[in-house]
């Protein structure tokens, strides 16, 4: 049956989208666990994070506003759920039943291409990254091209060394395809783990790779991971694995969800009583400052090229 026509202004779009989501879940009788600055709400065994209006779910990975919530987590469609938002004290919602989920398929990395040219070629020339430190990355066979599509794989193991996530980004002059491979293991993504006491979390494996071409003195001896998203999975995962370990950088990308993602993360590691600190790039991201960097050295070189110096 199709959903009713209902119009809405954008004041009252904008109203339904900002509704505290905390408050909207009291109002249902739902309890809410603090963490930190935020809040946390079970999905059956799951979490989901929930701060004013936003929210953000630890396992899917997926979130967004008051109104994909109630979309989400209660079965409505855009109308429905808008309706309700701007009138929630007049009733209860309903969460609708769980959907049956298919079976998992095995997590399974890409086939790999018998050269690794056209991802040494993206990685080096285009994303600017230091070759030692690429090829050290090659050589622990943690990074390859995929036969098919030829896109650079990051490759997460477990601590026995067996592959348990794949990270693909796309090599083409025009692609802009990231994704992970299917049934990856979030709290095992992209990972280098040394024997000092430090560790750096970023959001994207090439973020990571910029950051240690940067700062490369030493880079073996420290750990470092790629949570290729905004979670804390693959933190959480090392901590426990390397007691080694008892500080933690925070690198994630200067933008607004970067920098709430980090807080969170550094708020839930205080409590913890794990000592963190929050480091923020100059630019957008890891890679544009790893960019910039090779500009202006390329830019001081030139004058002394052109007299032959």
């Amino acid at each position: 049956m199709p959903t009713k026509y209902i119009h809405f202004t954008d004041e009252q779009r904008e109203r339904a989208r900002q509704r505290d989501i905390c408050d909207l879940l009291r109002s249902q009788g739902e309890t809410l666990k603090r963490s930190g600055s935020e809040y946390e709400w079970g999905d059956g065994s799951q979490k989901v994070t929930i701060r004013g209006n936003l929210w953000f779910h630890q396992y899917d990975q997926q979130g967004g506003d008051a109104i994909d919530f109630v979309r989400r987590f209660y079965g409505k469609d855009y109308p429905e759920a808008v309706a309700f938002l701007l009138n929630s004290s007049d009733g209860t919602l309903a969460i609708s039943p769980p959907v049956e989920s298919k079976p998992k398929k095995p997590f399974e990395l890409p086939p790999r291409n018998d050269n690794n040219r056209r991802v040494l070629a993206y990685l080096l020339s285009k994303r600017g990254l230091d070759r030692e430190v690429v090829y050290a990355f090659v050589h622990n066979q943690m990074i390859y091209e995929s036969a098919q599509y030829h896109n650079a794989v990051f490759v997460g193991c477990d601590p026995k060394g067996i592959p348990r996530h794949a990270n693909l980004r796309g090599t083409g002059s025009r692609s802009t395809f990231k994704g992970n491979a299917d049934s990856s293991m979030p709290e095992y993504s992209f990972h280098w783990t040394g024997k000092s006491k430090y560790v750096f979390l970023f959001e994207a494996p090439i973020d990571m790779l910029s950051f240690i071409s940067m700062h490369k003195e030493n880079w073996r001896d420290h750990s470092y991971a790629a949570s290729c998203s905004v979670s804390d999975r693959v933190l959480v995962q090392m901590l426990k694995d390397n007691p080694q370990i008892t500080e933690v950088f925070i690198c994630f990308d200067s933008d607004e969800p970067g920098q709430i993602a980090a807080k969170r993360i550094s708020d839930r590691l205080f409590t913890q009583g794990i000592t963190s600190k929050i480091l923020v790039p100059e630019h957008k991201d890891w890679n544009e400052d790893v960019l910039s960097t090779n500009q202006e050295e390329s830019e001081v070189k030139k004058p002394c090229q052109v007299f032959g110096l």
